[in-house]
């Protein structure tokens, strides 16, 4: 009998310590796995997202302008790759009164000046356009093509085609891996669009950054892919601050703002 009730109390031992461990697992899958930490993003109340023609077809009157304040279409890559769907992007997203912008995917093995002409000769010069974007992503199959002083020099090159064409302070959208090893220290009057999927940005030295891309799994009304979910840091007044610095002035705003 007495051996019986310590059997009883090992067992219920055992199924306690194995709830508490199931427990444990469960939260920690939910904290690391699951859970991509969308709430931290909603503080930010300019929200937008970017796109390429791996979304397919859009729907754009399904988007709501007020709800997504700025869009960034994938334009081009390399010296010679232009999106196919980046032409019928950027008409129905502007005649559906949103605010667009463009993008090149920067690969690391060819020269600047070749990529910020394939640019140039794909994305249009509006003067209510967003600013353009550099996308530079870490890639090991090209990242030792140049040393890092002569990269960054190419990158300058582009950097300033882009500026002097479009009139327009170009901004880049960096890895963090990116950022860390080539970029930290440099361009500190570029603005940055940091791609950052488990909390805020956090790169090294600590910059400022304008847009952040925290998910690549965004759901929208109209898109039948998942896609990149983008917020602007700062409010209401620094929004339009940054669209006055572009030349754009929007003829509304979706706010009522209270003078200051």
């Amino acid at each position: 009998m007495k051996k019986k009730v310590n059997s009883h109390k090992k067992h219920a031992l055992y199924a306690s310590c194995i709830g508490a461990g199931l427990c444990c697992l469960a939260i920690v899958l939910y904290v690391f796995v699951f859970h991509h930490n969308p709430a931290s993003a909603q503080e930010y109340t300019v929200k937008g997202f970017d796109l390429s023609h791996h979304q397919g077809d859009i729907q754009w009157k399904k988007i709501s302008p007020q709800q997504y304040r700025f869009i960034y279409l994938k334009a081009t890559e390399g010296g010679d790759f232009k999106d196919r769907k980046f032409q019928d992007n950027w008409l129905q997203a502007r005649e559906n009164g949103f605010l667009v912008g463009a993008y090149h995917f920067y690969r690391l093995c060819r020269d600047g000046a070749v990529q910020a002409q394939n640019f140039i000769e794909t994305v249009p010069r509006k003067p209510d356009a967003l600013p353009p974007v550099i996308d530079l992503e870490y890639d090991s199959k090209c990242i030792n093509t140049y040393t890092r002083e002569q990269l960054l020099q190419e990158i300058q090159l582009m950097h300033d085609r882009l500026h002097a064409h479009y009139g327009k302070q170009p901004v880049f959208y960096i890895s963090k891996s990116f950022y860390n090893i080539i970029l930290a220290g440099e361009f500190k009057q570029t603005p940055l669009w940091v791609r950052e999927y488990n909390g805020q940005p956090d790169l090294k030295g600590n910059p400022a950054w304008t847009f952040w891309q925290h998910t690549s799994q965004g759901k929208i009304n109209g898109i039948s892919t998942d896609v990149d979910l983008n917020v602007f840091y700062g409010d209401e007044y620094e929004w339009l601050s940054f669209l006055e610095k572009n030349g754009i002035y929007p003829m509304k705003s979706p706010v009522q703002l209270p003078v200051k």
